[in-house]
């Protein structure tokens, strides 16, 4: 079925306080040495493929987060893809969500995950995959950008849901694609329109990347997304936003107000996720230097997160900061998008590598999974695992 449903949305009342990530949480930076990723060397840059670039990266998993463990350890991955272009920053006009086989010998990419025609906007950007307990029904959370069709590109971005089934028989592929529908609507008493900005990289207004979660306690549905507040004065507005659905059939979802605030601290919070540990919440996002109010304290691109002891409010800032770990300072740039695993393995993509961000590698685009870090999770405090 190729017509799109839409369900109302609706806010739910007495939400607690929006959690606020301020200037004063980055100034403390400067009394806190915070962890960086190893640098990344010619030896990780492996392309999964010579013609496809890819970036923002996630596994098809299993309702507890877990990546979903098919015949012979193989799992399923999602990612951007594109074309390779002269400048990397065109990809995002061009993207696809593709499908990526991941096994004993490497990644292998299977085209894109979607039909051509399928999906409404003119871009796919990133989401988040579920596969059901029959190991053949998988729902894909995804960001519409734009509108099919449309001859200039627009940045209005849209949260879709669509239902395929995977098949096997000669290769892992993803079949008769149905029941597309725009599963959380925009709120605008709280959230910003993502057609605002200005389409400059770095000023793009949010509403984009949910990344489902089931709660273990209670087992309700959530997906968590970038977004940009309503009503700010300031250009710098990201946030962090939510939805839950009402029941098991993950079709109707109830919008709800912002987890997370950087109002006049930073622009984009993307691919917020969350995950459970320890008996807490762990609300992580990717940010980077550039979409720091320059007015204000800047932090470097890394991994940010909050922690909280229940998943509807009272989240506080990792490390006293939100800084869980940053690019090392001799490549700022080289890797992005980090996502945390269940086991709280971290994938990424590898950026600008072997460049201090400003000599003429600062163009040079990975295009391909980073190593994966491990990070290490103590109550309110976080930073990477290290060998010994």
């Amino acid at each position: 079925m190729s017509a799109i449903e839409q369900s109302p949305a609706i806010v739910t009342a007495e939400q607690p306080a929006t959690a606020s990530w301020t200037p004063a949480h980055i100034r403390a930076l400067a009394d806190f040495c915070h962890d960086s990723a190893p640098l990344i060397t010619d030896s990780d840059v492996a392309r999964i493929a010579p013609d496809l670039d890819i970036w923002d990266a996630w596994p098809v998993q299993d309702a507890d987060g877990k990546p979903s463990t098919l015949r012979d350890g193989q799992t399923l991955w999602m990612a951007l893809g594109a074309p390779r272009f002269p400048d990397p920053d065109t990809r995002h006009g061009h993207a696809r969500i593709h499908l990526i086989l991941r096994d004993a010998a490497g990644w292998h990419p299977l085209g894109p995950a979607m039909p051509d025609g399928f999906a409404p906007g003119s871009r796919e950007w990133s989401g988040s995959a579920l596969l059901a307990a029959d190991r053949r029904t998988l729902t894909l959370f995804f960001t519409a950008t734009g509108r099919r069709g449309e001859a200039t590109l627009t940045f209005e971005q849209r949260l879709f849901r669509a239902d395929a089934t995977l098949a096997h028989e000669g290769g892992y592929r993803l079949t008769d694609w149905r029941d597309l529908r725009e599963f959380v609507v925009r709120d605008p008493a709280h959230y910003m329109a993502s057609d605002a900005g200005s389409g400059a990289v770095g000023t793009i207004k949010a509403f984009r990347d949910p990344a489902y979660f089931r709660d273990p306690r209670g087992g309700r549905h959530h997906v968590f997304f970038a977004a940009s507040l309503a009503g700010s004065d300031s250009a710098f507005n990201g946030c962090v936003g939510w939805a839950t659905a009402r029941d098991d059939t993950l079709t109707d979802w109830d919008i709800r107000p912002p987890l997370v605030s950087a109002d006049t601290l930073n622009n984009e919070l993307e691919r917020p996720h969350v995950v459970m540990h320890g008996g807490l919440y762990y609300l992580f996002w990717s940010t980077q230097r550039h979409v720091f109010n320059p007015d204000g304290p800047t932090g470097p691109a890394g991994l940010y997160g909050m922690v909280s002891d229940r998943i509807d409010g009272g989240w506080r800032p990792l490390n006293g900061t939100g800084l869980v770990f940053a690019n090392p300072d001799a490549a700022p740039k080289q890797a992005y998008s980090w996502l945390v695993l269940p086991d709280l393995q971290v994938t990424s993509f590898i950026d600008a590598w072997g460049s201090n961000g400003s000599d003429a590698n600062a163009r040079r685009f990975g295009a391909t999974f980073a190593p994966m870090l491990r990070l290490r999770l103590q109550g309110d405090e976080a930073g990477l695992e290290t060998d010994g």
